[in-house]
């Protein structure tokens, strides 16, 4: 019986393979069964492969050589056949060969490897500069130069919750979709500057051959020259947190000619968007705009229903302490976090017509109706305080 069960198994998981491998590749990410480092489409990532390879067939020749000659000397020089000890031990040339010969292993194996990771530490004479800053949990991205100088955007998962939470189907680029992709010219030399604003984070492309962390308060780069269009996808690759799996990294490569006009039309739709803090709001605008704020920042640790995760991450509904009390306490743990929790300061992600908006929200939603203390928050509020 169990031989039986076993043999059903067997038969299930062959059959389940073959149902998941009719499910095509996601586009620009992970294919389908990948068991090896992916060639890439730079050639820092092409040389990784290569030393990939490398280093399989060196460690391979020495395992079926070390272990062929362990079970040829179990084999061939067992007791039962009258072995007699060996007495090479003091013979020159065997102290030699064992010698030099794992000397010319290491130094087939380190002067590649060493020449792939300088060429990766080089971030010298870039085309492209972007500050990449990891937040729990999302990428902030600002163009230093160039075109695009000026421009900056967060990049949020954009996988729909139904999904998420098993209500829909999932679509060919689960959990590794972006609202706002990182936008670079092909064929250019792209600096990428990373640090965080919270805990550690990194920024990793397979595609690139890029992985590097990000940390809080210290400044590293890495950089990559992509030699083909398209778009590549990556995630975060150190455990940040309760979303971590929902940090992807969407990078869109394109020609020089649609590299500057995307970064005019940025340009153009940054000053068109632009809020304007000195303006008095009505209920109305702030609430439509909170709620967007909200869906986008904040409900990911405090629900849509507003209960939260308690004690890690605290209800808003009925709270008196916080969202029905005077406004000042409210919107200083926003803009300044609260050290020891995972409550993390938001002055450097949101602008003050967008905390006004998301504190007026959460006054006036989950049946709270404005009634606790200051239940519409200007954005000249915010600004006092800050």
């Amino acid at each position: 019986m169990m031989k039986e069960k076993g043999v059903w198994g067997l038969w299930a998981l062959f059959f389940s393979s073959a149902a998941f491998a009719q499910v095509g590749d996601m586009p620009g990410g992970p294919r389908v069964n990948q068991l090896n480092l992916t060639r890439g489409v730079t050639q820092i990532a092409s040389e990784l492969s290569d030393l990939h390879w490398l280093l399989l067939i060196i460690c391979s020749l020495i395992f079926v050589g070390v272990f062929g000659v362990m079970l040829y000397s179990i084999v061939m020089h067992r007791k039962s056949k009258g072995a007699v000890p060996a007495k090479f031990h003091e013979h020159v040339g065997v102290e030699i060969a064992w010698t030099v010969i794992p000397f010319l292993i290491i130094i087939a194996m380190a002067v590649p490897a060493t020449r792939a990771v300088v060429a990766m530490k080089d971030t010298s004479s870039a085309d492209v500069t972007v500050l990449a800053t990891g937040y729990q949990w999302m990428w902030g991205y600002e163009y230093l130069d160039g075109p695009a100088q000026g421009v900056k955007f967060l990049a949020r998962l954009s996988t729909p919750r139904d999904q998420i939470e098993g209500r829909a189907p999932k679509s060919d680029t689960y959990l590794m979709e972006t609202d706002n992709h990182l936008v670079v010219p092909v064929n250019k030399k792209v600096r990428v500057v990373l640090t965080a604003n919270d805990v550690i984070h990194s920024w990793m492309v397979p595609d690139f051959g890029v992985k590097q962390d990000a940390m809080p308060g210290v400044l590293r780069d890495t950089w990559f020259r992509a030699e083909k269009t398209g778009i590549y996808r990556g995630q975060c690759a150190e455990l940040c947190g309760k979303d971590h799996a929902f940090m992807p990294i969407v990078v869109e490569v394109k020609e020089q000619a649609e590299y500057e006009q995307w970064a005019a039309e940025q340009m153009q739709a940054m000053q068109a968007a632009a809020d304007d803090p000195t303006k008095t709001y009505e209920l109305e605008e702030l609430m439509a705009r909170g709620e967007k704020v909200y869906a986008a920042t904040c409900l990911a640790c405090h629900q849509a229903n507003g209960q939260g995760m308690p004690p890690t991450f605290p209800s808003l509904v009925e709270n008196e302490g916080f969202v029905l009390a005077p406004m000042k306490n409210q919107i200083d743990i926003v803009l300044n976090g609260r050290p020891g929790t995972a409550m993390a300061p938001f002055r450097d992600i949101l602008n003050d017509v967008e905390i006004a908006s998301v504190i007026t929200y959460t006054r006036h939603a989950w049946g709270h109706k404005g009634k606790g203390e200051d239940p519409i928050v200007q954005p000249s509020d915010v600004t006092a305080q800050r």
